[in-house]
């Protein structure tokens, strides 16, 4: 039993070690049958379903697991490839789907994967939807009529969209042309957009960890391990390190100096900024890991956490 009081369901997903219940093909399958059918109760019958993926070699099993149930649900299923997980969501919204599944482990290693749900529109997944889905997992997989069986579909520019979204989220008039960045992909789900966006922005960009193989996922790298990226902007005088998760939904960064910015740092570097330019923020939104000094420094500027 999850902490959130559901069989399944954890707070951020399904999740467990690949080929051990539940995260074996069978389940996963089911899996799909079940998130449809909560769907097309919700009003969303034959409707699409994104799907994207990290570099975990069971990802490839996994995504297509999923795509069978939901195919035996009656949604069809668009597949993204690898994406970060924020991307997912980004697609979730774009696309109008009626929902989003993310096959990821994030942080965890490569044996381990999982499957996350967005709602439509990009956002999480309500608990009441978690505990249909769970209500159908205790049933048997009913296949729909042949006619109404889901079709699957490859978005095969799904990358060169996402590219083009993060660099027109930057603030005009950065100079990156000006920058060296070193980028730490964690051999995840970054490897094939961060890079490019920095480099198409401007920067003379070094990448380190960008050769994934399936197994090598957060491997001594990225942002749970970030002591070598650290090294590399010193030894590589550049202006500044990024290291993201396997999945790309957690990232920590570097100055010239080395030393690390978390997240509450981020935070406040972003705040001051954005009030350097005159823009009026009356909040920012943290976590439950947010610390007080954050919270001071914001109050100090008069924005509220």
């Amino acid at each position: 039993m999850s902490g959130t009081g559901r069989k399944y369901f954890g707070t951020d997903g399904v999740r467990g070690q690949v080929g051990v219940a539940p995260m074996t093909p069978d389940f996963v399958m089911h899996l799909g049958w079940a998130i449809g059918k909560m769907l097309s109760d919700s009003g969303f019958a034959g409707d699409k379903v994104i799907i994207g993926k990290d570099t975990r070699i069971s990802g490839y099993m996994l995504e297509n697991a999923i795509a069978a149930g939901l195919s035996a649900a009656g949604m069809d299923a668009h597949l993204l490839g690898v994406m970060p997980t924020p991307g997912i969501a980004y697609f979730t919204r774009t696309f109008h789907a009626a929902a989003g599944i993310v096959v990821s482990a994030s942080h965890n290693v490569y044996s381990d994967n999982g499957v996350k749900v967005f709602a439509r529109g990009g956002i999480k997944l309500p608990d009441a939807a978690e505990q249909e889905i769970e209500r159908y997992l205790e049933l048997p997989m009913k296949v729909v009529e042949s006619a109404q069986l889901g079709k699957l579909y490859r978005i095969p520019e799904a990358r060169g969209r996402y590219i083009e979204f993060c660099k027109n989220a930057v603030v005009l008039g950065l100079p990156f042309e000006r920058l060296k960045i070193v980028v730490d992909c964690a051999n995840g789900a970054t490897y094939p957009i961060a890079p490019e966006v920095f480099r198409e922005l401007g920067a003379q960009v070094i990448v380190m960890n960008a050769e994934p193989n399936g197994c090598n996922i957060n491997a001594g790298a990225g942002s749970t391990a970030p002591e070598s990226l650290q090294r590399r902007v010193r030894d590589e005088q550049a202006d500044a390190g990024i290291a993201f998760d396997g999945d790309g939904d957690r990232v920590v960064m570097v100055d010239r100096n080395g030393r690390l910015r978390d997240g509450d740092a981020i935070l406040y570097i972003i705040a001051k900024y954005r009030a350097f330019k005159g823009e009026q923020l009356n909040n920012i939104v943290g976590t439950k890991m947010t610390n007080l000094g954050l919270e001071r420094a914001l109050n100090n500027m008069g924005i509220v956490l």
